[in-house]
């Protein structure tokens, strides 16, 4: 499918400027606790493009893997994230918080996020940072579904 094959939606975020603050203030916050937490900003990039590569969102996996690379991100981190398991370039950490980011965003197929997976996150984030993983996860899945059901136009970029 050609973007000149999809079908043009309306553009949710647009049409309700008060939720759209309302949400950007509170993703604002979240991103917030996580740095007073002491979660690396690179590992909250990689959580929210896994949460949006799962749930197809074009224009957040655009706008978060460019937000990784200008945070010093490294490419072949960002190009082989989709199989993170098979290969040893995540932390422990991450690898933790990317586990906790499949559950969460899956919980209407799994209905749960399992023990080993909490045990795990628990395990290498203290609560607040645990907290503040939770919110970033449950943030970006609400903004994947603003934009893929708006079907939400990428920003023109240079290169």
């Amino acid at each position: 499918m050609t973007k000149g094959d999809m079908t043009k939606r309306v553009q949710v975020i647009q049409k309700i400027p008060g939720a759209y603050a309302a949400y950007k203030a509170l993703a604002d916050d979240i991103d917030k606790a996580a740095a007073n937490a002491g979660v690396d900003g690179l590992l909250v990039e990689l959580v929210k493009m896994r949460a949006s590569q799962l749930n197809g969102c074009a224009y957040c996996l655009d706008m978060h893997s460019a937000d990784a690379l200008e945070r010093g991100e490294n490419p072949r981190r960002l190009f082989v994230l989709e199989a993170w398991r098979e290969t040893d370039l995540y932390t422990e950490q991450e690898r933790a918080a990317l586990a906790l980011a499949e559950a969460v965003t899956r919980l209407s197929a799994t209905q749960d996020v399992p023990d080993d997976v909490y045990e795990r996150a628990v395990g290498v984030f203290t609560e607040d940072q645990y907290s503040a993983i939770v919110w970033l996860i449950m943030v970006i899945n609400g903004w994947n579904r603003l934009c893929v059901t708006s079907h939400a136009p990428l920003p023109r970029r240079s290169g």
